[in-house]
């Protein structure tokens, strides 16, 4: 096999206000003044056998990404027994070019800088121009834990279950700051009983933790997840899911006939940053589940589609694509509007939040069945694509300041149980 990790890295300053409950806002964004989690991921990775490629996909607020790009360099520059590419706006806009017949098609960023589902399959496009018949995604807050990284990547990929199942997609799991890969459990608060997931994810952990090296997974740690080409130029991550993309992709892979396995002996240490505030978080969730029930909706009436029922994602995550998702998000904004300290936030989320998810849920969830249909003819044309390959070789260099901008460029410590 010839594996690439992948590793998205967002960037921000510490001036620009964050929308955080915009959809699609980053909350796990680097400030460029600050301490970068990406340093020790690197690090991490010079003690990584058989390391052939690293891409690092540069995710950058308008008017910071030269900045962004110079840290990024500087830091891989210390580690210079890690093969590190990176791709930029410049790139994004090279590829877009390219594929402009296929993405005229597309209503939206399908594949692009912007938008964490776009984002993973810019990835999947570049490990397709370098011809990767493997792909590992590793997230830039998270650090490598032995030199068999890759060996316990490539374990199992490539055979076939018992039962005759292909393992082409495969999970592994997150170590927290107490070295566990549960997530920790406290007593809820009365506002909070209807939104805590801590318990089912345990449940399903436990399960997986207990069982053979390799078993079907209800979970995707999109920072330790590995996936075969013949995979990933099959089935492409979802452009309009605001966040929760690695376990929407799970979900796109049942729908169209593969499945995602679990690997209890492969992990990483995640350590994200705290987040600022819960509320904004919660309407990010309440878009992205409120998505995920009405794309399942719309995708188990499709006559070509496999059937994937809250059922079938038992003990989790089927609770949250379940038919009690609404009162289940109303109860809490409510709740929270009474007793928390941000009143006015949650209760603009119970009068005025909530329709708007349902509103964008609605207006975009046919729209990834229909992307689904030209992706793998896109991929398939990408691969080992000579032109582009040299387009990205020439690229790693500092952007040139006086280069002209695009209107691209002028727009836009506890497990994180949000897989």
């Amino acid at each position: 096999m010839k594996p690439v990790v992948i590793i998205p890295s967002y960037w921000t300053d510490a001036i620009r206000e964050i929308e955080e409950s915009k959809p699609g806002s980053y909350d796990h964004a680097t400030d460029i003044k600050g301490t970068a989690e990406l340093d020790d991921c690197l690090k991490s990775l010079q003690q990584v056998a058989g390391l052939e490629q690293v891409i690092i996909l540069l995710v950058a607020l308008p008017g910071v990404e030269e900045e962004a790009r110079a840290r990024v360099e500087e830091i891989c520059a210390r580690y210079p027994s890690v093969p590190s590419l990176i791709v930029d706006s410049r790139f994004s806009r090279i590829l877009s070019e390219r594929l402009s017949g296929y993405l005229d098609q597309v209503d939206g960023e399908a594949i692009a800088l912007r938008g964490y589902g776009a984002i993973k399959n810019l990835g999947l496009c570049v490990a397709s121009i370098l011809g990767h018949d493997l792909v590992i995604f590793l997230d830039d807050d998270e650090i490598v834990l032995s030199e068999e990284f890759l060996i316990d990547a490539v374990y199992g990929l490539g055979q076939v279950t018992v039962e005759g199942d292909p393992v082409v997609a495969k999970s592994g799991y997150y170590y927290d700051s107490r070295n566990s890969p549960y997530a920790q459990l406290r007593h809820a608060k009365w506002y909070n009983k209807r939104w805590s997931k801590r318990e089912e994810f345990n449940a399903w952990m436990n399960e997986a933790q207990s069982g053979p090296r390799i078993s079907r997974s209800n979970i995707l740690c999109g920072g330790c997840f590995a996936l075969h080409a013949e995979v990933y130029t099959n089935v492409a991550f979802d452009p309009w899911i605001t966040r929760g993309e690695d376990l929407d992709y799970l979900i796109n892979l049942r729908l169209y006939g593969y499945e995602v396995w679990f690997d209890n002996k492969w992990a990483v240490k995640h350590m994200p940053p705290r987040h600022r505030s819960s509320a904004p978080r919660f309407m990010q969730n309440v878009y992205r589940w409120i998505y995920e029930y009405k794309k399942l909706e719309y995708a188990n009436i499709q006559i070509d589609l496999n059937q994937v029922t809250a059922q079938s994602l038992m003990p989790y995550p089927g609770p949250w694509v379940s038919d009690d998702l609404k009162s289940r998000i109303t109860q809490t904004a409510l709740m929270r509007s009474i007793g928390t300290s941000e009143k006015k936030a949650y209760f603009d989320i119970y009068t005025k939040g909530i329709k708007r998810a349902t509103e964008y849920a609605e207006a975009n969830t046919s729209k990834y069945v229909e992307f689904q249909k030209i992706w793998p003819d896109l991929v398939k044309e990408l691969w080992g694509d000579v032109e582009l390959s040299q387009a990205l070789l020439d690229l790693q260099k500092s952007p040139d300041p006086h280069e002209h901008k695009t209107d691209e460029d002028n727009d836009a410590h506890s497990i994180d149980i949000d897989i």
